[in-house]
């Protein structure tokens, strides 16, 4: 199929066959697994994964791409879902879901945000991102990297930085380097939040102006008795702390 990437839609086509096949090797899926592709494109990973598995399901909201599908995959198990993956309901496919996919980079975040919300019912994720983004969420508390994004991933999943992908490998060729990486939720969270969305606020305050001191991004929540209870700095920045001190602060004002 001769496509033409659209710009709106974040596309850009993995062509590299030696990166698909170490992509591949890296999800090794199983022929049972319930597996559901985000934006599977021209097929780059929807081809050798249709080999390895009973079903696949795909998640695609260009609707050229759909109608070329629906005639390339006419013998295989594929189930082919025309949604924007930001209001698809995974959940609606099953529980142990495998979620895999290069993923358009200008939505990227607010996908893996809304796939938080679907998080019971993922067993894992592999994911083609830009590699600032595969960056920051696997920073470690007090590098440049470390923000929001890496302590609101951190909470649920365990992630690995698995390789480094050159623009070259896609067409048309991002202007950055992309990353591959494994996201795997906890089997119970190392540290729990009471509430949950009091969590989510106190870090998206904390990060809000990372370059303030604790005393002034949490002044709404905590006075300095506040943060001598919690044996935390009130000097410090949202970047100095880790996600179980988030989750402490967020328990404490609870």
């Amino acid at each position: 199929m001769k496509h033409v990437a659209k710009k709106r839609f974040g596309q850009n086509f993995l062509t590299d066959q030696s990166i698909i096949t170490s992509l591949v090797d890296a999800i090794s899926p199983q022929p049972d697994d319930l597996m559901v592709e985000i934006g599977p494109g021209l097929g780059a990973l929807t081809k050798p994964l249709l080999q390895k598995l009973k079903l696949l399901h795909v998640v695609e909201v260009d609707r050229d791409i759909i109608t070329w599908m629906q005639q390339a995959y006419a013998k295989h198990n594929i189930s082919i879902h025309q949604s924007d993956a930001l209001k698809f309901d995974f959940r609606a496919l099953g529980t142990h879901l495998r979620v895999v996919g290069n993923l358009p980079y200008n939505i990227s975040t607010p996908i893996l945000f809304h796939l938080l919300d679907n998080v019971a019912a993922i067993t894992d994720m592999h994911f083609m991102l830009q590699k600032e983004v595969v960056e920051r969420m696997v920073a470690s508390p007090s590098t440049p990297a470390y923000g929001r994004l890496s302590v609101m991933l951190q909470y649920h999943l365990h992630m690995e930085y698995l390789f480094t992908v050159p623009p070259e490998a896609f067409d048309p060729a991002p202007k950055v380097e992309s990353a591959f990486v494994r996201c795997v939720p906890h089997a119970s969270l190392p540290h729990l939040a009471h509430d949950t969305a009091l969590f989510a606020k106190v870090v998206l305050a904390a990060f809000g102006q990372r370059r303030k001191t604790l005393r002034n991004t949490l002044k709404d929540w905590l006075n300095d008795e506040d943060f001598s209870k919690l044996n935390i700095d009130s000097q410090l920045r949202a970047e100095n702390l880790n996600v179980a001190d988030f989750v402490n602060i967020a328990n404490f004002i609870s």
